[in-house]
């Protein structure tokens, strides 16, 4: 579960520091998300969580949190049934993200349009530079309502395009919160970030399969 060789440079390309944090942070970075919303006063508005897989998490955390209506989202592992995964070792998960969000603000419908509009959902073995089933797509749903909303997506997706969506819909199980270095990595590492993006070339792909030049990262 290793990315391909433009991801490998660019792995050399990043600080021995971060090597450092990747072989220490599995110690006792993780946790099981219970899905803990912080006490919601009368003004508070009520939060609800989704969890999505669009290869690379570090791309989809970035992706979400520039939605209006999205409160954080958490990069981490899902899918599997390996407890306490971790990124050297999260065989049977997909790297995925748990997305907060205002429901009253942005739909369930939304966030998923939103997640198959940035990334390549034809794609069954990978995304982008990434491949095998760690960086596979997925929607995970919770409740029949999220299974509802997820395939019409799906369903408006494959007629737009023309062609069969391998994005799945699946049951949601436990979501692991991955290391603190993969946190707002994005954010914290914002050249080398952009590197990977753009050799990756996440952003050019998107825009050819939905033909999208206003596509941007």
């Amino acid at each position: 579960m290793q990315r391909r060789p433009l991801a490998l440079a660019t792995a050399i390309f990043v600080t021995a520091a971060l090597t450092v944090a990747s072989l220490t942070g599995a110690a006792g970075s993780i946790s099981k998300s219970a899905t803990q919303t912080a006490p919601q006063g009368a003004d508070t508005p009520k939060l609800a969580t989704a969890v999505f897989a669009g290869g690379c998490f570090w791309c989809v955390e970035s992706d979400f949190e520039k939605l209006d209506g999205v409160a954080s989202a958490v990069s981490g592992y899902s899918g599997g049934l390996l407890e306490n995964p971790t990124y050297r070792n999260h065989e049977g998960h997909v790297e995925a993200v748990e997305v907060t969000y205002d429901p009253s603000v942005v739909t369930y419908r939304t966030l998923v349009d939103y997640l198959l509009r940035h990334i390549d959902p034809l794609d069954a073995d990978g995304q982008f530079c990434d491949r095998g089933h760690s960086y596979t797509s997925a929607i995970f749903a919770a409740n029949a309502d999220e299974w509802a909303a997820a395939e019409a997506a799906v369903a408006d997706a494959e007629k737009t395009l023309g062609e069969r969506i391998a994005t799945p819909v699946l049951d949601r199980g436990a979501f692991w919160i991955a290391e603190d270095y993969h946190q707002d990595y994005y954010k914290k590492n914002p050249l080398r970030y952009k590197y990977y993006r753009t050799a990756c070339r996440r952003d050019a792909r998107v825009r050819q399969v939905w033909g999208d030049p206003d596509h941007a990262e």
